[in-house]
């Protein structure tokens, strides 16, 4: 930098612009309900992890009943790990969850939507946050620049996300006869919706579409323009694909929970 005038010449963080929303929190010109959003967004965003959380780790252990039933497993464990050698009072989930939270706590969307909610920062567009928050560290400065590490979480997560088709796919056959069951149907709603939440990333879209000059110079220039284009037009509705995706994990796990604990049987026609 060199080249550029003493005064600008500075190590220092870059601090957030002026005059983008007033100073003090929750300052504002603004005249609607604007921290209805990011109370909402807190509140069932907390509610959907806390039992998260919950089911996984603790459900077996307090209640008794197994992630397991008629042949359907809960999307938060992976069968293959069932006989892994852990203590009886740790859940096998440990082994598999660290993948899912990883790449939503570094998702883009989900950043911003936990940014807003529980940092507040900002709480939303043109209103004050907290003085604190003005000169702008955040994905510069641990535990922040660990963000950074979500195309890797993406890699493991595109790895499970087949693991989880897979899964689906066994469901179809019990003892050498084919089922098509209600469980079967939640599940691949389920799994449909993560699929649709992970290729519509922002990182995949770059992955494939990125860092490329021309798109109809060669043949393979073109495929990814086309690969692109497509995972661009999913990545329109990422917010979408997030919340539905956290939303059908929860209801195939609690389903699959259900079933296990003799409350209701899986209805199901049978060829």
């Amino acid at each position: 930098m060199t080249g550029w005038p003493a005064s600008l010449r500075t190590t220092r963080p870059p601090l957030k612009p002026r005059g983008t929303a007033a100073t003090g929190f929750g300052q504002t010109s603004r005249l609607d309900g604007w921290w209805v959003a990011p109370l909402g967004v807190g509140f069932w965003l907390a509610v959907l992890v806390i039992y998260s959380f919950f089911s996984a780790m603790l459900w077996q252990q307090w209640f008794g009943t197994g992630y397991e039933s008629d042949g359907y497993t809960s999307p938060f464990f992976a069968p293959f790990f069932r006989d892994a050698p852990l203590p009886t009072w740790l859940s096998p989930a440990i082994l598999t969850l660290w993948i899912p939270i990883g790449f939503r706590v570094t998702c883009y969307y989900f950043r911003r939507a936990y940014y807003r909610a529980y940092l507040v920062d900002p709480p939303a567009c043109a209103v004050g946050e907290p003085a604190v928050h003005r000169r702008y560290r955040m994905e510069m400065a641990f535990p922040f620049i660990l963000q950074n590490l979500h195309r890797f979480f993406l890699y493991v997560a595109i790895v499970l996300l087949v693991i989880h088709w897979i899964e689906i796919a066994g469901t179809f056959s019990v003892d050498g006869r084919l089922r098509l069951g209600l469980g079967t149907v939640i599940l691949l709603v389920d799994v449909a919706l993560l699929s649709g939440y992970v290729l519509s990333c922002h990182s995949l879209r770059h992955i494939v579409g990125g860092r490329l000059d021309c798109f109809s110079c060669t043949r393979r220039d073109r495929t990814r323009h086309a690969a692109w284009k497509r995972l661009s037009g999913l990545n329109q509705r990422h917010m979408v694909w997030a919340w539905a995706s956290l939303i059908s994990v929860v209801v195939a796990d609690f389903y699959i929970h259900m079933l296990a604990a003799g409350v209701f049987t899986d209805p199901a026609i049978w060829f």
